[in-house]
Formats: C-alpha cells, sequence, structure tokens
C-alpha cells in the first residue's frame, strides 16, 4: 500500500515549476536555471539519498546531476517531460556513484545512534536488518522502489522517469521484493513511515 500524497506536506514539485521557465533554462537562463535548480534540489537529494543511503554519496550526486541537467537542458524536446527526465539523471548518477563507490565492509557511525524512545529491541532489529536487505539491492531495484513506495508514482511514470518500459519497472519490483523475501518473508515490502 503507498502512501497518499495528502498526508504529506506541501511542497513545491519539479512538475509545478512553469514551462516558460525551462523554456528560459533551455536557452540559457541562468536565473531561471537557479530557480528550477532551488526548487528542486530538495527532492532530487531526497531521492539520492534514499537510493545511495550516504548523506556525502547523495550531496556529490545531486551536484553532478545538476551540472548535467545544465549542461543537457538545451537538448531536452518537451519540457512538460523535465521532471522525468531530470530524475533520470539523478537515479543514472546515483548508479555510477555506487559502482565507483569502493566497498565497504562494515561503517562505524561517529556519532551512534540512539534508538527513539518508542523503540522496541525487535523495532531497531527489524529496520536494521531492512537497511541490510536494502543495501542488498541493485541500484535499479532502489530506484524502482524509492519511485512507487516514496515518491507515489504510477509505474508509467517510473519507467518514463527511468527510460524503461512498465514491464522492465514491474520485472525489477518484484525482484526487490522477492530478493530480500527469501530469506525473511517480511523484507518483502518495505516499512511504511509513521
Amino acid at each position: 500500500m503507498t502512501h497518499e500524497r495528502a498526508n504529506r506536506p506541501a511542497t513545491k514539485d519539479v512538475r509545478d515549476l512553469d514551462r516558460e521557465l525551462i523554456e528560459l533554462a533551455q536557452q540559457g537562463d541562468r536565473d531561471a536555471y537557479a530557480r528550477i535548480a532551488s526548487t528542486a534540489s530538495h527532492r532530487w537529494f531526497a531521492l539520492a539519498l534514499r537510493i545511495v543511503r550516504d548523506h556525502e554519496t547523495a550531496r556529490d550526486v545531486v551536484q553532478g546531476a545538476l551540472v548535467h541537467i545544465w549542461r543537457d537542458l538545451p537538448s531536452l524536446r518537451d519540457p512538460d517531460s523535465f521532471d522525468a527526465w531530470s530524475r533520470r539523471v539523478v537515479v543514472n548518477a546515483c548508479g555510477t556513484a555506487r559502482r565507483r563507490a569502493p566497498r565497504r565492509v562494515g561503517s562505524i557511525d561517529r556519532e551512534p545512534a540512539e534508538p527513539s524512545v518508542g523503540d522496541s529491541q525487535a523495532g531497531v532489529a527489524l529496520r536494521d536488518e531492512l537497511e541490510r536487505a536494502f543495501a542488498r539491492l541493485s541500484v535499479d531495484q532502489r530506484a524502482v522502489l524509492v519511485l512507487q513506495y516514496y515518491e507515489d508514482l504510477p509505474l508509467a511514470e517510473i519507467a518514463e522517469s527511468l527510460g524503461v518500459s512498465e514491464g522492465t519497472v514491474k520485472s525489477r519490483l518484484h525482484g526487490a521484493r522477492c530478493r530480500p523475501g527469501r530469506a525473511r518473508p517480511h523484507l518483502a515490502r518495505p516499512p511504511q513511515p509513521a
């Protein structure tokens, strides 16, 4: 079950950007692009963070995506597809960052995470197990999960955002849901935030 967008705080979305603003940026207007970037960068960061699971890497991904989007914006044929196109750039940058990142056996947090007041040991253990299962997924599988469960996008829009067919999206969702489910059935679907 996905979240309803109505339950989320109202934020300005890339989809709300004026087509004229995107067209101005396509023509090289830096101020127009700065407005687009300031409106969209928080969403791009949230998307990148959910996929790469590291703040520093997510910031690097967004910085690279901002440059890539600015550079390639003139080649965008349909300004109405800017949202899906820019999302694809961010997801692709996440994949590149993941491939370039050194494999880590484990990491030690600088600041130990304290469980929140309502957390039980079982809840903390489950969250840890979910995090480890998510880390084992490919970037493609992470991307479809994030776009469906956190961004609440329909399959068609996920497919457009990733530049793949709906069948590929369904296949990646199935693979992401089943992979952790083979060992632990309760991991087959991501938890819904409270």
